[in-house]
């Protein structure tokens, strides 16, 4: 599934030409693109979409809602890693990529820490 998610705009910029922005949604932070709302501003919250910041929000319906996602467990579905929620489906205790590595492809010194 795919939700439009409300955040928070944390810091804006530009990135090849396009204004963009770091937006924190209930503590998932992803980049984000503004063309669609070239005036939101550092604070602010907006409604997105599929990396595309869609419709300003005021902060209390947007703290409504990811309250709510979060219940249900929708932003972990939305932002989780779909690899580990597989294997967690699939019954498997510990995910073995987790660091990024097959387990014992560690580095030596990742290993040693």
């Amino acid at each position: 599934m795919c939700l439009a998610v409300p955040g928070r705009v944390l810091d804006i910029g530009e990135k090849d030409g396009t204004r963009m922005a770091t937006v924190d949604f209930g503590g998932v932070v992803k980049e984000v693109c503004l063309e669609y709302l070239p005036d939101l501003q550092v604070g602010e919250y907006a409604i997105v979409h599929v990396g595309f910041a869609l419709q300003r929000l005021d902060e209390e319906s947007a703290r409504q809602t990811l309250e709510l996602f979060a219940q249900l467990g929708m932003l972990q579905e939305e932002f989780g890693d779909p690899w580990e929620r597989a294997a967690a489906e699939a019954g498997a205790q510990d995910w073995p990529f987790a660091d990024g590595l097959p387990a014992g492809d560690a580095p030596q010194e990742a290993r040693q820490q």
